[in-house]
């Protein structure tokens, strides 16, 4: 099964963008390791607001990626084969197919919105946080409205020149104690 992978640029407080929506403050003076993202990844999942951040320039941005879909309820139909529209209420399905399909891992690029909606579903297999060294002191966090607690293994760290730090985190694995009872059950042993 591919992974459902976040990879995203992260002030030290935790935000995604600055209080007026803006970006400008991520780090693009060397790759912080995209080279070796776009190695292991050829779709990406994004959102309608940081589609439109983009939108136009997927290609050049993001030659490694052969097949987008667009979350939301709101856009039309996109006039590219490569890029598939995903509404809310086909979301269950349409996301299990995909995970399912042959191919290299997915990069969750975001916004906000959809990844909570993915680690709230339990779909997020890992998280790459490129922590900036500066604090905005507002914006639009990473994460919001996360309903359970997420518990996470770090795998690696990268330290850059410049401050930034990489994070890479994978799920801690869920033991689910009610299957235990069904195999004991199951095998005629009391528990």
């Amino acid at each position: 099964m591919r992974k459902v992978i976040l990879n995203v640029a992260v002030s030290l407080d935790g935000f995604i963008e600055g209080p007026n929506g803006e970006y400008d403050w991520c780090f693009t003076d060397q790759d912080y390791g995209m080279t070796e993202l776009f190695g292991h990844v050829d779709t990406m999942f994004i959102g309608r607001k940081s589609w439109e951040l983009i939108a136009g320039h997927e290609a050049e941005y993001f030659p490694a990626i052969q097949k987008i879909y667009l979350f939301s309820d709101t856009v039309g139909s996109v006039d590219s084969p490569a890029i598939e529209v995903v509404r809310s209420a086909e979301f269950d399905t349409k996301v299990k197919q995909i995970l399912e399909e042959e191919g290299q891992d997915i990069w969750l690029f975001g916004g906000s919105g959809l990844t909570t909606t993915f680690v709230n579903k339990g779909l997020v297999s890992n998280l790459t946080l490129s922590v900036h060294p500066l604090i905005l002191g507002g914006g639009k966090p990473l994460f919001n409205d996360i309903k359970d607690k997420v518990e996470l293994l770090l795998t690696e760290t990268q330290s850059y020149e410049t401050g930034l730090v990489q994070l890479k985190y994978a799920l801690k694995p869920q033991f689910d104690e009610s299957k235990l009872d069904v195999l004991f059950t199951a095998s005629g042993l009391d528990i």
